[in-house]
């Protein structure tokens, strides 16, 4: 089952296994900038390619899947998850599915329900998440138009999503480094998997914030105070809401992609599981 979905990994092949949700947009080798942490901690990051799996595969059906193929990759040993943005949402579903087999989530930037509180006007992709919940049609076209600058023009596609960047991301996206490390994460899915990016949106918008009282596993969130494509408020609603043992640590003038970078050494740094 696992062969039939593409995944990156990075770290020791051969560490305690760390499974990786990347962001949407995003891709596999957004959890690259983990890779020389979890070698120095004997970590195995592994992050799979949530757009290639079937776009006919939906709903609660999509996180079983993803949790049958983790739980084939695991072979009885318990895992960690790494979820970064949209991709929290993904992670936590998915953790449901994986009971006694995870032993903590990391929650980075994380995008709370946005059926359980005004979050919306605080947010960058509000007009997207908007076109998503109330004009389906509408926002399909605009994600397979977003696939041209994709292909043609990737720097204008990242110059459009960071227009909006706020706090040290601002000053992180004008960095050539960071350009050529985000300008082929975001437009991987829009080359490739347009339909997969499509599923995630929309099921990030559909209501599920009754997901989160089924979390029993202990949770870490990690989240930027200047965080405009996920606000705080959604890290602080997480953390009241969580049943599980949840704790939150606010990076002072941190916003999205920032956080990920601060976060990623102190995530590997945390003691192995026994």
């Amino acid at each position: 089952m696992e062969s039939k979905l593409k995944f990156v990994e990075y770290g020791n092949p051969e560490g305690n296994l760390v499974i990786y949700f990347h962001g949407v947009p995003g891709s596999p080798e957004e959890c690259s900038i983990f890779d020389r942490y979890a070698k120095e901690n004997n970590l195995n990051i592994v992050c799979y390619d949530r757009f290639s799996i079937s776009s006919s595969i939906k709903n609660q059906a999509y996180y079983k899947k993803l949790a049958d193929v983790i739980l084939d990759k695991a072979n009885g040993e318990q895992v960690d998850l790494i979820g970064f943005s949209i991709g929290c949402h993904a992670a936590l579903e998915t953790s449901l599915y994986l009971q006694g087999s995870v032993r903590i989530i990391h929650l980075i930037s994380a995008a709370a329900p946005l059926d359980a509180a005004d979050f919306l006007d605080g947010m960058a992709g509000k007009m997207v998440f908007l076109l998503a919940m109330k004009h389906s049609a509408v926002f399909t076209l605009l994600s397979y138009w977003q696939a041209l600058p994709a292909k043609l023009l990737p720097s204008v596609l990242f110059k459009m999503l960071f227009a909006s960047a706020a706090g040290k991301d601002r000053e992180l996206s004008r960095t050539p480094e960071f350009i050529e490390y985000a300008t082929p994460l975001l437009s991987h899915c829009f080359n490739l998997n347009v339909k997969g990016y499509i599923r995630e949106i929309n099921q990030y918008v559909t209501p599920w914030k009754e997901s989160i009282f089924k979390c029993n596993t202990t949770t870490h969130l990690w989240h930027g105070s200047n965080d405009n494509w996920s606000p705080i408020e959604m890290a602080n609603y997480l953390k009241a809401t969580i049943p599980a043992s949840t704790s939150l640590e606010i990076m002072q003038g941190l916003s999205h992609y920032t956080c990920l970078y601060a976060a990623a050494p102190k995530i590997c740094q945390q003691p192995a599981k026994a």
